[in-house]
């Protein structure tokens, strides 16, 4: 009896553990990348201090985001496919460390040249924690959690651009922007030992299980996985990138920063969603945001200049966005197995590289077709991205346990 009592009471301890998220490991991973967001986008909310500082214009201390931006971009396929072998909690550590010594040095450097070489270098580390943590939060958790696990870990991103930007915008304003990128700085220490506490540690990958960064590439899914990150990211950052002069159709130029706002909401109970239901729902949830931000770009087409339908549209849109990189990080993931940390390194790429056209291809089509042609731009882009999808039901949006159940 006592050993039944006994096995009894260690299936229990199992399915308890099987059933819940480690919160401090998960919310580790989260601080991280909340670091590399506000690492990231600060100096756009410092400019001018930044810029009468170093004796520079605005225009080139601009350039501090766009150095940190090719640094992950370019940084994210070699690097992670480099250290794959390595232990996944002393790469974060490295990573981080990486982070504590060139924000240090953008707040002391008196030197342009100098401070981007240090927006290079941290975006560097930046580029491989977003290569990372995906793997790494889903290594932690049980088959049922993985997508959940992934939905906590990523939720320093939209966290870091909702709080954290324009309060360090505000603080900057007050103590100027090097003790903003100071403290900065000091937040990597306490990270670095809630890492040592709370985060496991895993081997890396065995080197027999390696496979080529092409035939990563070539693996079913992964390409379709890929395409469809392209065309929403393209999608969103066209639109969000040009919002300011698409809302002064509707008279709403002082209202940026509300709006702004509303999605920003929207994204957090978007993400929150996503993260309850992706376990089950992976294929169906990334139609159903495709569908609803192509109902965004229809909404935004015929009712520009009306408030009311902007605010309603802007609210859909966050709700459909804001899981986004949960969804195309858990389907890679599951696409990839074993390999998913190279897949990452390419979806990090893909998204950058998503990002830096949708400013240019949004400029392009502001002085030649207009701001009111923007939503049947993106109306084109979201629905190319759903034929994809819709195409993908064996491999890029389907979960390995699905798919190695049909085949069995």
């Amino acid at each position: 009896m006592n050993r039944k009592a006994a096995s009894a009471s260690q299936s229990t301890g199992m399915v308890a553990t099987i059933n819940r998220l480690p919160w401090g490991a998960l919310l580790a991973l989260a601080m991280a990348g909340f670091i590399c967001i506000l690492t990231e986008t600060l100096p756009a909310g410092l400019l001018p201090q930044i810029s009468a500082e170093l004796g520079v214009s605005e225009a080139f201390a601009g350039q501090l985001v766009t150095l940190y931006a090719l640094g992950s971009t370019l940084a994210a396929i070699p690097l992670i496919t480099a250290t794959r072998g390595w232990r996944r909690r002393p790469l974060l550590l490295l990573c981080l460390l990486v982070f504590l010594v060139f924000n240090t040095l953008t707040s002391l450097s008196s030197n342009y040249i100098l401070t981007l070489v240090a927006r290079f270098f941290a975006g560097v580390a930046g580029g491989v924690v977003w290569g990372i943590t995906a793997g790494y939060a889903r290594r932690m958790v049980h088959e049922s959690l993985k997508g959940r696990a992934l939905a906590v870990a990523m939720i320093g991103a939209p966290l870091g651009l909702l709080l954290g930007v324009p309060l360090g915008t505000f603080v900057g304003g007050i103590v100027g922007w090097r003790l903003v990128f100071g403290i900065l700085s000091l937040l990597a220490l306490p990270l670095i030992l809630w890492v040592l506490k709370a985060v496991p540690d895993f081997p890396g990958q065995a080197a027999e299980k390696r496979l080529s960064l092409v035939k990563v590439f070539m693996m079913p899914g992964v390409r379709s996985v890929l395409f469809v990150v392209l065309l929403w990211v393209l999608a969103h950052n066209v639109l969000y990138t040009y919002i300011a002069p698409f809302l002064a159709q509707a008279g709403l130029s002082d209202r940026v920063d509300l709006i702004l706002l509303v999605f920003g909401m929207a994204s957090f109970i978007g993400i929150w969603g996503i993260g309850m239901l992706i376990d089950r729902w992976l294929r169906g949830l990334t139609l159903a945001s495709l569908a609803g931000f192509a109902v965004v770009s229809v909404l935004l087409g015929i009712g520009s200049d009306q408030p009311v339908v902007i605010y309603l549209s802007v609210a859909l849109w966050g709700l459909t966005f804001g899981g986004a990189g949960t969804l195309l990080q858990t389907a890679i993931a599951e696409t990839a197995g074993e390999n998913a940390d190279v897949a990452q390194s390419m979806l990090v790429t893909g998204w950058n590289l998503a990002i830096g056209c949708g400013s240019i291809v949004g400029g392009i089509l502001l002085g030649t077709l207009g701001i009111g042609n923007f939503p049947w731009i993106l109306l084109l882009l979201l629905i190319l991205a759903l034929v994809v999808t819709a195409r993908a039901k064996e491999h890029g949006f389907v979960p390995r346990s699905n798919r190695e159940m049909k085949s069995k």
